[in-house]
């Protein structure tokens, strides 16, 4: 039996401890004050997963053309859409495992039949170092992307669940992700955290009249720590836009990146509090 992937457990696990409760439960700020932010929220969420479904297309089409040396090049970029948005995508936990499950996540491994998505195929570009393996998994892969973006379209945002998801997604990538864990063949991993990052102060920057109206020195501090991440994943910058591997990365950055991001996390669960949201 496939078990849960870690970040959704740990999702999981925050809405078991209360983190994410009705927001009647406190009124710090009016529900009404939420609507237009997290409405504009939802729209940057379909805009990206539109993006998302179009770069999968094209990246699915590399795949099956037998084409890995374009693959490998579309691989990093095509994920960036589907992490930023990672705080509402990790809702839905079948599609969640089904488009971005780790080897681990399975019984088998590598091996494992279950074993899809895009980690499977980023297994078979740089790994097996051909396609051959993986055309119906990256037919599955597009049509796991479709339905993501089907239910996303229909689902209500919870405030609550948008600004709670932002906070457990930090603790992810400090507690995981800093590992190297998640492109663990192709080492990509800078462009994860870019958009991890973004994603996330896509929430803050939409809801930062609200924070600034209770706290201005919190919104400060929020912003010079997420200003760090920024900075240090910038030195790693190529020219051509994307990034050097991970593997490039100093133990001293990889440090700092843990530290701010451990930081981040609990500013986000302290935003929760400061909206109502707890």
């Amino acid at each position: 039996m496939t078990a849960l992937p870690l970040r959704r457990r740990r999702l999981l696990a925050a809405l078991a401890a209360g983190a994410f409760v009705p927001l009647a439960a406190r009124a710090a700020v009016s529900p009404q004050a939420l609507v237009g932010p997290i409405a504009d929220y939802k729209l940057y969420v379909i805009e990206n997963v539109r993006k998302l479904v179009a770069d999968v297309r094209v990246f699915v089409a590399a795949v099956k053309a037998g084409d890995a040396e374009k693959a490998r090049k579309l691989y990093a970029p095509t994920r960036t859409s589907y992490e930023k948005i990672e705080p509402v995508a990790e809702l839905f936990s079948d599609m969640d495992s089904a488009i971005d499950s780790r080897a681990d996540d399975h019984e088998k491994a590598e091996k494992d039949p279950g074993f899809g998505g895009f980690h499977r195929i980023e297994y078979a570009l740089w790994v097996e170092k051909s396609t051959k393996s993986v055309g119906k998994t990256a037919d599955q892969l597009l049509a796991d992307v479709l339905e993501l973006q089907k239910r996303l379209s229909a689902l209500t945002f919870p405030p609550e669940k948008v600004v709670g998801g932002a906070a457990v997604l930090m603790e992810e990538v400090a507690a995981t992700k800093i590992s190297g864990e998640e492109n663990r063949y192709s080492h990509t991993d800078l462009w994860d955290f870019q958009a991890n990052f973004e994603g996330a102060y896509k929430i803050v920057e939409l809801l930062r009249p609200l924070v600034a109206q209770e706290n201005k020195a919190f919104m400060d501090k929020t912003d010079a720590n997420f200003k760090t991440v920024f900075d240090t994943l910038k030195k790693y910058r190529t020219a051509d836009g994307g990034f050097e591997t991970y593997a490039k990365l100093a133990e001293r950055d990889r440090k700092l990146l843990a530290g701010r991001v451990n930081t981040l996390a609990e500013d986000l669960s302290k935003l929760r509090g400061m909206l109502g949201l707890n």
